[in-house]
C-alpha cells in the first residue's frame, strides 16, 4: 500500500487579469507521504499560497494533475472537491475565520452540522477537540473573549474535530507575538505526533524550522525541496524562556 497522501504531477495555474496572464504556478511536482510535516516557503508572490489552495481543494490547476489520497482530484467539481475536503482535510488561516456571534463550542461544531450527527454529538466531538488544545475552560467563550493565542486554538480544534488526515495551515502564527508562536507551534508538534500530515505555509524561517522538510518556492517554481537539518522542537526546555 502507498505510503503518499499527495502527489502533484506537473501543476501549472494561471490567471488572466485583463490583459496580462500571470503564471502562478509553473510545472510542481512535488510528493507528501502520510505523517509528513512540511513547510511551504517563500516570498510574496512566489506561488506558496497558490499551491496550498490546490493542494486543500479550495482552487483547481489550470494544467497537471492532483492525486490526493489515491484520487485524482485535480478533474472534479467544485461540489466533489468540497466533499473531498470537508473529509480529508483541516483548515488553519492566520485571521482564524471565526464566526463573531459562535461560541467556541460553536465555531468548533460547526464543521459537523452537514454529517448528519445529533447536536449532541457535534458537541461531544467539539469538546473533545477543545480539549486537544487545552481550551476546555473556554468552551462558551465567543471570539472577542478570547485572546489572539486562544482564538488560534479555537481555529485548531475546529480543523481537528472531523478528525482529517491532513491539516494545512496558512500562517497560522501571522498574527501572534513570539511567546504565543511557539505555544501554537507546540500543538502543531503534537498533531504530527498523533499521526496527522501537516503542512505548514509560511514566510518565518524560525517558524519554517519547526517542520521536517522544507519545499521553498520562488516566481511559480519548486526551487528547492530539502529535509530540515536543524528541526526546532517547540516542546524542548530551551523555549520555555519565551512561555514565561
Amino acid at each position: 500500500m502507498s505510503n503518499k497522501v499527495i502527489e502533484t504531477l506537473h501543476l501549472f495555474k494561471t490567471y488572466e487579469i485583463g490583459t496580462q496572464v500571470v503564471r502562478a504556478l509553473q510545472d510542481v511536482s512535488i510528493t507528501i507521504n502520510k505523517n509528513e510535516y512540511v513547510a511551504l516557503m517563500g516570498p510574496s508572490g512566489s506561488g506558496k499560497s497558490t499551491l496550498m489552495n490546490l493542494l486543500g481543494c479550495l482552487d483547481s490547476p489550470t494544467k497537471g494533475s492532483y492525486i490526493l489520497n489515491g484520487s485524482d482530484v485535480s478533474e472534479m467539481y467544485d461540489d466533489e472537491l468540497a466533499a473531498v475536503r470537508n473529509k480529508l482535510i483541516g483548515f488553519v488561516f492566520q485571521t482564524f475565520n471565526l464566526l463573531p456571534r459562535m461560541t467556541s463550542l460553536e465555531n468548533v461544531a460547526l464543521p459537523l452540522i452537514y454529517s448528519g450527527m445529533s447536536k449532541r454529538k457535534r458537541e461531544q466531538k467539539a469538546e473533545e477537540a477543545l480539549a486537544k488544545v487545552n481550551l476546555e475552560d473556554r468552551l462558551d467563550h465567543k471570539p472577542n473573549e478570547l485572546s489572539g493565542g486562544q482564538r488560534q486554538r479555537v481555529a485548531i480544534a475546529r480543523a481537528l474535530v472531523n478528525n482529517p488526515a491532513i491539516i494545512l495551515a496558512d500562517e497560522p502564527t501571522g498574527n501572534l507575538d513570539t511567546k504565543t508562536s511557539i505555544e501554537i507551534m507546540e500543538i502543531f508538534e503534537k498533531i504530527h505526533n498523533a499521526g496527522n500530515t501537516v503542512i505548514l505555509v509560511t514566510h518565518e524561517p524560525d517558524i519554517s524550522q519547526h517542520a521536517h522538510r522544507i519545499i521553498r518556492l520562488r516566481d511559480g517554481y519548486v526551487e528547492t525541496d530539502k529535509r530540515n537539518e536543524h528541526i526546532i522542537l517547540a516542546s524542548d526546555p530551551e523555549h520555555r524562556y519565551a512561555k514565561d
